[in-house]
């Protein structure tokens, strides 16, 4: 058996915890946590760092008679934590486990918050980008920070998509000497040296961090459906992809939580407004000014965040941060451009909208030349629509292309997990 600890938010050791540790041969954690206990002379001591030779030793010692192997962690080691590699490892009935609080739990206790509602993304060990996205797209966050991937770097992704984000810096939860719970923008998180360990950093949009009493927790449910009708956007003069276009372009652009979208030559900004009801983060950009209106009140109808940027693709492009996918709803004469700009840092797919057909082969090689897979449809529809005397007839819509293109790479790794 592996008695498994958590620690490190306030509360001391457990009676439970201290016996163990009083008969322990092997005593696992991080190095705070082996300094900060009364260990055993005659245990041995792993300090926690690359987990498959803490992992090697710790088998090695249950192949010995009478060992007793005790890991401390922080918090609940179920959580983001090493209960995980334990259990893929040993097995679950190997593992007698004892959490303590959270250092997510804390960190809201400390702001009088509930946390039920709560977006938790780790930036341990991974790229911040995923958390950054997740930040944009949703009003309550949690990140768990790593090396590299610390309140820095996290404002540093968000300082200048989103000023009206607060981060709250919480470190060294439950050490009553060095806990600081600090609130700063991410203009002033960005620029400070912060020292280990920063235990969490929460990300709050404050209209938005009370949410009406929940029954499931986690992020919002998603929407029931999407795809929606023309009249739940504000456009101009019929300028708006149409729902059923709008359709399969969601299919193929596949938007999800921690993703980030670009819709460019957004007009109503219809796209990115379901992407990010969908989950992701996203970015439209509109070339008018009063273009950017529209989806800044779009986006606020419908209770999502969406960055709205002025100015001309490709040259404003320079300034994002990479998409995962983006939809091309516009373009004119840039349109080749435009779709090969954004198919050079695209990292999963590029869709692309075409009413002329001169342009479909100029979007084909665009994405062909970037590496990219170009497939496509032509759609065609007809709605439904009332005639006097009690009767229908069908009302054809503008035909319109749909090209997209998916890189060999991600196609292929999709296939492997299948």
């Amino acid at each position: 058996m592996i008695r498994v600890f958590g620690t490190g938010t306030g509360a001391p050791l457990g009676p439970d915890a201290v016996a163990a540790l009083a008969r322990a041969t092997l005593v696992v954690g991080a190095r705070r946590h082996l300094d900060g206990t009364a260990l055993p002379e005659r245990a041995g001591r792993v300090v926690l760092g690359p987990l498959a030779p803490a992992l090697d030793r710790i088998e090695g010692q249950l192949a010995e008679n009478g060992a007793r192997v005790v890991v401390l962690a922080s918090g609940d080691p179920g959580f983001f934590g090493i209960v995980r590699a334990l259990a893929e490892r040993f097995g679950p009935a190997a593992l007698d486990v004892r959490p303590g609080a959270p250092s997510v739990a804390v960190a809201f206790a400390r702001l009088g918050l509930p946390w039920d509602d709560a977006v938790v993304v780790s930036a341990h060990g991974r790229d911040p980008r995923t958390a950054v996205n997740v930040c944009l797209a949703h009003p309550k966050v949690a990140v768990l920070t790593g090396p590299g991937a610390g309140p820095a770097e996290l404002a540093a992704g968000l300082v200048y998509r989103s000023e009206e984000r607060v981060l709250v810096v919480a470190t060294a939860l439950g050490d009553p000497e060095h806990e600081r719970v600090e609130r700063l923008t991410p203009r002033e998180a960005a620029v400070r040296a912060w020292p280990d360990p920063v235990s969490v950093v929460l990300c709050l949009d404050e209209s938005r961090a009370l949410s009406p009493v929940r029954t499931v927790a986690g992020p919002a449910a998603g929407p029931a459906g999407w795809a929606l009708d023309e009249a739940e956007f504000e456009h101009r003069d019929s300028m708006i992809t149409k729902f059923e276009v709008r359709a399969l372009a969601l299919a193929r652009l596949g938007p999800r939580t921690g993703d980030l979208v670009w819709d460019i030559g957004a007009g109503s900004g219809s796209v990115a407004v379901e992407c990010a009801r969908l989950g992701a983060a996203a970015v439209a950009v509109e070339k008018t000014l009063d273009g950017v209106g529209r989806i800044r009140a779009n986006a606020a109808a419908h209770g999502v965040y969406v960055r709205a940027v002025h100015g001309a693709a490709p040259v404003v492009l320079s300034d994002l941060p990479d998409p995962d996918t983006v939809f091309v709803g516009g373009g004119g004469r840039e349109l080749p451009a435009i779709v090969a700009a954004c198919a050079r840092r695209a990292r999963r797919a590029v869709v692309v909208a075409v009413a002329a057909l001169d342009r479909v082969p100029q979007v084909r090689s665009a994405l062909a030349a970037a590496g990219f897979e170009p497939e496509g449809v032509l759609l065609q529809s007809s709605r439904l629509a009332p005639l006097p005397g009690d009767v229908t007839r069908l009302a054809a819509a503008n035909p319109v292309f749909l090209l997209w293109g998916v890189r060999p790479a991600v196609r292929a790794s999709e296939g492997a997990v299948q």
